[in-house]
């Protein structure tokens, strides 16, 4: 996939936000849910916890406000807004729409489905807006899981929770800080993960960690190489919170150490959507890169989707349009 091309308006993330319901559910209480242990999930997802409850709407305007308010930037001034969920508090209209007025924004807002590559996406599509003349997009990715989460399946039941992760892009005079993307989608391989209208999740295990690991290594493969960078160039990974065992063999395949990842997942489960924020949140509060350094954002999901992005980080918003 391209690299972006000169002279393309470029954007930057001037504030971030994130939000989690109060309600833990830990794998101790799941012992008593179905034929579980802690020291079993732990082993093979790395997860101790999720959180549960909570609105798709309302986590995604406590995060989205959280980012709007660390910008500085008067929410009138937001050109749109793309929410990033599988878990609408619908089917119409958008949940996007009820974040608009909770948020008091006066812009266009629409959900995006990609499952748990659906924030990289929005990210790419927000660039995309901005490139055509916004100034400033909200981008937001929330799921609320356990509205199709069996929580008595051992297969899934253990993985999934909810959250929300936002960002505030806003255009700049000159480059900004997205070098290089990576969509994709294999549609032959839907069936592995879905859930019908209705219904609760379903899973392949093995092949989705089959897929999940070709697909996250091979995605972002394509995206370093369309920015001109190596796998030693990148600061900072920011994957998808699926599974650790995923996102160790991953990044073995790419030859990144797993120290450079940011993750959460221990603590918040598969959050689909919001996982990728949340994880970036984490990692720029505690100044894991610095100004010049390179991130690098993958993800897959049901579809099976994928999504990648380098980055290059300029936390100076200075120059952003007003």
């Amino acid at each position: 996939m391209p690299a972006v091309p000169n002279g393309v308006r470029g954007a930057v993330i001037t504030g971030w936000g994130t939000a989690l319901p109060e309600k833990v559910l830990t794998n101790v209480d799941l012992e008593s849910m179905m034929e579980t242990s802690d020291e079993w999930i732990r082993d093979r997802t790395g997860i101790v916890q999720r959180h549960v409850g909570g609105t798709t709407a309302g986590l995604s305007t406590e995060s989205g406000r959280q980012a709007i308010e660390m910008s500085g930037c008067d929410p009138a001034d937001i050109d749109a807004l793309i929410l990033a969920t599988t878990t609408p508090d619908r089917c119409v209209p958008a949940t996007a729409s009820t974040v608009q007025e909770l948020l008091g924004l006066s812009c266009g807002a629409n959900d995006l489905n990609a499952a748990c590559s659906g924030w990289v996406y929005a990210l790419v599509n927000a660039h995309g807006l901005i490139a055509m003349g916004a100034n400033k997009v909200l981008v937001i990715g929330t799921d609320t899981l356990d509205r199709i989460t069996d929580y008595t399946d051992r297969n899934t039941g253990i993985l999934f929770g909810n959250g929300s992760g936002a960002a505030l892009i806003e255009a700049v005079d000159g480059p900004g800080q997205l070098l290089s993307w990576d969509l994709d989608s294999v549609g032959a391989a839907e069936s592995a993960l879905f859930a019908e209208i209705g219904g609760v999740l379903e899973m392949e295990g093995k092949e989705v960690f089959r897929r999940a690991v070709r697909l996250m290594a091979d995605s972002a493969t394509k995206a370093m190489a369309a920015a001109g960078v190596d796998a030693e160039d990148i600061t900072l990974v920011v994957p998808h919170q699926a599974n650790i065992r995923i996102i160790s063999a991953s990044l073995d395949r790419l030859g990144i150490p797993l120290e450079k990842a940011s993750i959460v997942l221990d603590r918040t489960g598969n959050t689909s959507a919001a996982s990728v924020p949340l994880a970036l949140a984490e990692a720029l509060d505690e100044n894991r890169v610095a100004d010049g350094e390179l991130i690098l954002f993958v993800g897959f999901g049901a579809g099976m989707s994928a999504a990648s992005a380098v980055v290059r980080w300029s936390p100076d918003a200075a120059e952003s349009i007003a």
